[in-house]
């Protein structure tokens, strides 16, 4: 009887140290992923490639009366509208003259160089939100009546809050460009509103036949020393 015991002792005593061994040491580790081993997250989408930031350069950097000079709106093309707003804050007291941001002036001017036309939308009283939006035809505000530009594919831009005529109802605009426009892409201007503090403004613009019928453009901010900001849209040459 005593030899039977022994082994059966020895194996006893191998079984609780095993035991005691993986009870110091615990179960295998959960393996942790590692820089090369962890899934990547989505990335990042790239930059538009036309886009070319904010650094100031172009026709406008070089300007001594500018003095801020910003891209709000990078070259892209808006299918759906594109809105750049700012607060505008209206005075408590009546203060004389328009309470809204008042536009004084638009000019066109076009750079061969940069490849690009640009539309300029002077303010007196602090920049005005605005919309930039592709549509089939610009009408006008109020009627619905359509308005008549060169082109083949049009632009429409609308100020808000904005308006383009003086606290006794007289136009405010001094400058303004004619309303058929001989450059490449750039081909017709008009207002087509100045109404319940909205301003809109259509552009006429030329594409090749069997294009997608839309153009890049880009919207900046510009600040004059005499206090002006101004609105800037680009239109690409081509």
């Amino acid at each position: 009887m005593t030899r039977q015991r022994v082994p059966f002792l020895a194996f006893l005593v191998v079984v609780l140290a095993a035991g005691c061994t993986t009870a110091d040491q615990g179960g295998p580790a959960t393996p942790q992923p590692t820089d090369a081993t962890r899934p990547a997250g989505p990335s990042s989408p790239p930059a538009d490639p036309g886009d070319t930031s904010d650094t100031p350069t172009g026709p406008a950097s070089s300007d001594p009366s500018v003095t801020d000079y910003r891209v709000t709106y990078g070259w892209a093309v808006p299918t759906r509208e594109a809105r750049i707003s700012h607060q505008v804050r209206l005075p408590v007291v009546p203060a004389p003259g328009p309470p809204l941001p008042l536009l004084v002036e638009v000019r066109v001017g076009d750079h061969p160089e940069e490849n690009l036309t640009r539309i300029t939308f002077a303010f007196r009283g602090g920049p005005p939100s605005y919309t930039l939006a592709y549509v089939p035809a610009v009408v006008a505000d109020g009627t619905g009546d359509p308005v008549s530009l060169a082109g083949n594919s049009f632009l429409r831009i609308q100020f808000d809050p904005a308006q383009a005529h003086d606290e006794h109802g007289r136009v405010s605009v001094t400058e303004t460009p004619a309303s058929r426009l001989d450059h490449p892409t750039l081909r017709g201007y008009a207002l087509a509103g100045d109404f319940e503090g909205h301003v809109t403004h259509g552009l006429g613009l030329q594409v090749a036949p069997g294009s997608d019928q839309a153009l890049p453009i880009r919207a900046l901010e510009l600040t004059r020393t005499d206090g002006t900001r101004v609105v800037a849209i680009d239109v690409r040459r081509g």
